[in-house]
């Protein structure tokens, strides 16, 4: 037990604790009454309330594992499932071990009993590393976790740049955990990741949405079900494919005070975070103020108008998915085609229509920021009006009528000219069991299963209740349509008051950082890292590029070329190019620019040397790289002609460490005989942001 805690024996009991105590978390025995007596803080004033039941009450386990069992089959999830659960050793997460374990053993029919670990469960435990007890807490939870048969790993938060400021603690620990959730699932080949949110956590969030203005979509709160998109990227099948990660939150139908019974009723520990009480956090502050408004009615009604947003956010998903199936074309190059009439906008309602153009766009962009307020309105008039005739640059992207449509199609290509995720990463090899397990489809056939369950269950638009409104509005149609009574809308309003006066605090502290960090992406936008002959990596999140340098020249040099099958017979496979000894050769990765295709022009201008003629037979074996660039510029540019320009500012050039151009691989360009580039779209995160759910 954590130093200091003085257990007696009593009855079954619920404690709450008001402390003014350091950052120490502090373990519950549930079937103990007692204080906490901090050591060596004797002027430090602290409080602790304990409730004592002298007739214990009787958790329904039974009730609480059918739920889960439930929630877990509308997620496509079987017992089978190689499944990974975030673990913080709070109340929440414990509940969530005890309610994880029990559906895994009943369904592989008592697997981890006699001190063995349940068969494909594992819990990560992270070591934020923000205090000095956290690895002994963590090793603590741990071993706690281990009782229960589920395996265990603990992981600690390597902060390279410092750690996090006061203001972005949460945020920033936030990202770092899902990230090491992430490698961590990789590397012992699971795809997915139950976290332990509940209802009460869905209303603190509905709160806090609805004093930033937000409206019905993120009042809907968080989803059941969602892929998340890694690094991890490799190659199966003749085909890039990118490891993703379903994050499922089974717990959403579960309240706060259904996770404290979930561990007395397994007579599990659990510990409890002082910091989660400090009002420094938005979180913490709309918690305890709802604690303020703690009863039946209200929580329920609450919950009401989250399920009312939640089935608009449902039937808003699906039309958009409809729409983006029959209206969206992507191209290899790397930009979106909208076939403004098969889109007939003058049917959609506008939130339809934002989401929409919004998808589209995220998707070339690879930015995956909400798109708001006057971006948001500019979009949707521009999108509205047909034909179309000018053009916008809005959310990393540029979008304009495709040329010779007459305004009847948009095209949506990356804007090289704002702040987008231009970093290079190198990819991450896979061993063969790894990529034995990535080939299963074992996470496809799980989200096919949720798909098969959600589709019947989604609204027509007669059965959903708050299209195009705000927060404001939504309560206003929520009081009317009876959902919540008079004295749940006036509670609901002063909580959002309490929230907006904290925010506005904040607000310009902020705003000055962000812009700051924008200023950092803008610098160092196009030109990537050098690249070793034979990597391969991902650029800009949206192309996955390949280059080498081979000792033959392969018969497809210049596809679809029949002149030029001759010139390259096998004869002359082991020519000679100045290229071909240069293993230690490196280059770079950046954005096509006007340059690139003037001098491809100038290129197929130029005269060919005297051991070529123009019928492209050799006379000799000796082949030079001014010869195969001539005429792969002229290959390229036939290409290029048929790539709307605005299109081409986005595709990726290889370059040398002068910066000289050595392949435009989209359009088959290559200055080597011997030198093999590609260029692949495959955005990290797919068309329509991957799976997702709002049961």
């Amino acid at each position: 037990m954590a130093r200091g805690l003085v257990l007696c024996s009593q009855s079954r009991t619920i404690a709450k604790l008001s402390l003014s105590l350091p950052k120490r978390k502090f373990w519950f025995k549930p079937h103990y009454r007692f204080c906490y007596v901090p050591q060596n803080l004797t002027s430090t004033r602290f409080f602790c309330h304990c409730v004592v039941s002298q007739t214990p009450s009787v958790v329904d386990m039974a009730k609480y594992n059918e739920a889960f069992s439930r929630r877990m089959a509308m997620a496509g999830l079987k017992p089978q499932n190689r499944i990974a659960l975030g673990v913080s050793g709070g109340p929440d997460s414990m509940g969530l071990c005890v309610l994880a374990a029990n559906w895994k053993t009943e369904g592989l029919c008592g697997s981890g009993d006699h001190g063995k670990c349940i068969d494909g469960l594992l819990g990560i435990i992270v070591d934020h590393g923000l205090r000095p007890e956290s690895k002994d807490e963590a090793s603590l939870v741990g071993h706690r976790v281990s009782e229960m048969g589920i395996r265990c790993e603990i992981a600690r938060c390597n902060w390279l740049n410092g750690k996090p400021k006061q203001g972005h603690l949460q945020e920033a620990a936030r990202e770092m955990r899902y990230k090491i959730f992430q490698d961590v699932c990789m590397q012992n080949l699971i795809s997915v990741l139950l976290v332990a949110h509940h209802g009460d956590d869905q209303a603190e969030l509905f709160i806090l949405r609805s004093s930033r203005d937000s409206g019905v979509l993120g009042l809907a709160g968080m989803a059941f079900t969602s892929q998340v998109f890694s690094s991890y990227t490799y190659f199966y099948n003749k085909d890039w494919k990118n490891h993703s990660l379903l994050l499922v939150r089974p717990l959403l139908d579960f309240s706060k005070e259904d996770m404290y019974k979930i561990c007395r009723g397994s007579n599990q520990d659990w510990v409890e975070d002082p910091t989660n009480r400090s009002q420094l956090f938005a979180r913490n502050r709309i918690r305890m103020s709802l604690g303020n408004y703690n009863s039946g009615i209200f929580n329920s009604e609450l919950q009401a108008i989250i399920s009312a947003c939640r089935k608009t956010r449902t039937y808003v998903d699906q039309t958009c998915n409809n729409l983006i199936n029959q209206t969206v074309t992507i191209m290899d190059q790397g930009y979106a085609v909208i076939n403004l009439n098969a889109l007939d906008p003058s049917k959609i309602e506008d939130i339809c229509l934002s989401k929409f153009i919004a998808l589209v766009l995220q998707f070339i962009s690879q930015r995956q920021r909400p798109i708001r307020g006057n971006t948001s309105k500019l979009l949707l008039q521009y999108i509205r009006t047909i034909p179309c005739k000018s053009s916008l640059t809005a959310a990393g992207c540029y979008i304009c009528p495709v040329p010779g449509s007459k305004g009847a199609k948009a095209l949506v290509c990356c804007s090289v000219s704002c702040p987008l995720p231009s970093k290079v990463e190198l990819f991450h090899t896979l061993s063969s069991e790894e990529e034995k397990h990535c080939s299963s489809n074992e996470l496809e056939q799980i989200i096919a299963n949720g798909k098969s369950y959600s589709s019947k269950l989604v609204p027509d638009a007669s059965q959903v209740q708050f299209l195009n409104m705000r927060s404001a509005t939504v309560l206003e149609e929520a009081k009317r349509l009876d959902i919540i009574s008079e004295s749940t809308h006036r509670k609901i309003l002063l909580l959002q008051k309490e929230e907006v006066e904290h925010f506005k605090f904040k607000t310009d502290e902020i705003a000055s950082e962000c812009e700051s960090k924008q200023e950092i992406e803008n610098v160092a936008a196009f030109l990537s890292e050098p690249l070793l002959n034979g990597q391969t990596c991902y650029f800009m999140n949206r192309f996955v590029i390949s280059w080498g340098l081979s000792k033959e020249i392969s018969s497809d040099a210049f596809p679809g070329e029949a002149y030029c099958v001759s010139y390259f017979g096998r004869e002359s496979q082991h020519s000679y190019c100045c290229c071909v000894n240069r293993h230690d050769m490196i280059v770079k990765v950046r954005t096509m620019i006007d340059t690139d295709w003037l001098y491809l022009s100038e290129l197929s201008k130029w005269a060919h040397s005297d051991d070529f003629e123009v019928t492209g037979l050799p006379l000799t074996k000796k082949i030079t790289c001014s010869d195969y660039s001539r005429l792969s510029a002229k290959v390229a540019l036939k290409s290029l002609k048929s790539v709307p320009v605005a299109a081409r500012r986005s595709i990726p050039v290889v370059v040398n460490h002068h910066g000289q151009l050595l392949s435009i691989p989209s359009i088959g360009f290559n200055h080597c005989p011997f030198l093999r580039a590609s260029a692949v779209f495959k955005p990290r995160v797919p068309l329509g942001g991957g799976h997702s759910s709002f049961l």
